[in-house]
């Protein structure tokens, strides 16, 4: 079996898939993308597609470590996104060659579900109360929201008011029995976090995201030390050197996301990293069904697992979601707030290619928002 067939699809609302297709007609699907620069992305897995023409599918490690390092350059969220993308489809290959779950061949199950939280509130959260209580009478046990928009690098006193009672409603509405993740988005600095971190320790946060730009991970060590509150990390980190240092700094969560930080291949690593420091693993994926599948599956088989992200709905999604993409919701149909094990082989979904190729027709220029100050200097979205 050899490889005879690398393809990309741009397709609504932000996405890249990729289908890797073998000569006896196996096919397997990933989701590499950099939200904002897909096309990019999309002209790396060209690149790389020139070596994989003609190999064994099934020799995913291997792969990984000549598209990782084979290049002499290394790293960074376009390359490791492209590799990322490629590994999942040569998971899903495995899986479907060998007839069997993409987390049976991880090592099988650790659990019977997969705890799974939805999204409240987008970039300029508001209407909290009504978006939590919708998201508890749809079973969920927990929920995500930003923490604020646009703030400045020491919120006023308005700005940390306003923070504090978004955060103060959603836990009223969630009560004392469901979790609550507040994300920070890199948005605030080291001092204006410890400004507010106090207030937030009564409200029982499942863990403060990002409460720092990644260019600034450096001051993690005392901003942990400094918390009441647990911290998680690692949307925009890519790799397990990358994450090293967060873990030596106590971090109590990481937050790699399947579709950048090398796939399924690396994530697993990411996650055995994290759990000689205790550090729990909650993946970053506000993407498609692709990503989802592939996080699902390895949430399956990782034993410090904590909560999936998952974004059905999403603020993000306009004009396309999903369950647009995929043959059979029933993988992404959540009970009591988890997702089931799928039992098909591979990622466990069957992508509706049609869809897929007459998507991409259309395709999209998906680019994230510049904000600025109010004095016109640059804002972090």
């Amino acid at each position: 079996m050899k490889i005879d067939r690398v393809e990309t699809f741009l397709v609504p609302p932000r996405w890249l898939f990729c289908r890797i297709e073998t000569d006896d007609g196996v096919v397997g699907w990933g989701e590499p993308i950099v939200e904002g620069r897909a096309e990019v992305v999309r002209a790396a897995i060209d690149v790389l597609a020139e070596y994989l023409l003609g190999q064994d599918p099934l020799r995913i490690e291997d792969h990984w470590q000549v598209l990782t390092k084979g290049g002499f350059y290394r790293g960074g969220p376009i390359l490791s996104s492209a590799v990322a993308g490629i590994d999942q489809a040569l998971w899903d290959i495995a899986g479907k060659t060998y007839r069997a779950p993409v987390h049976a061949l991880l090592g099988g199950p650790v659990r019977d579900r997969v705890r799974v939280y939805s999204w409240v509130g987008g970039d300029e959260p508001a209407e909290i109360e009504d978006a939590v209580a919708a998201q508890v009478e749809a079973g969920f046990t927990a929920v995500k929201m930003n923490a604020c928009g646009r703030v400045s690098q020491l919120a006023t006193a308005a700005e940390a008011k306003a923070l504090l009672h978004r955060i103060e409603v959603a836990r009223d509405v969630l009560g004392p029995e469901r979790d609550l993740a507040v994300d920070f988005h890199g948005r605030t600095t080291l001092a204006g976090f410890r400004w507010v971190m106090p207030e937030l320790v009564p409200l029982h946060p499942l863990f403060t995201e990002e409460p720092l730009a990644p260019e600034y991970l450096h001051l993690l060590p005392t901003l942990v030390t400094a918390s009441g509150v647990p911290i998680a990390v690692g949307e925009r980190l890519y790799s397990r050197a990358e994450f090293l240092p967060v873990l030596q700094a106590g971090v109590a969560v990481v937050q790699p996301d399947l579709s950048h930080a090398g796939g399924i291949s690396e994530v697993r690593r990411i996650a055995t990293l994290a759990e000689t420091y205790g550090a729990l693993l909650a993946p970053h994926c506000p993407l498609g069904p692709i990503a989802l599948a592939a996080s699902i599956q390895v949430a399956l088989a990782t034993p410090n697992f904590l909560i999936q992200e998952q974004s059905m709905g999403i603020h993000y999604n306009t004009g396309a979601d999903l369950l647009d993409y995929v043959i059979d919701p029933e993988p992404f149909r959540f009970v009591d707030g988890h997702a089931r094990p799928p039992q098909a082989p591979g990622l466990g979904i069957t992508v509706d290619e049609n869809a897929v190729r007459q998507a991409d027709r259309t395709g999209h220029t998906w680019r994230n928002p510049v904000w600025r100050h109010t004095d016109g200097s640059f804002a972090e979205w």
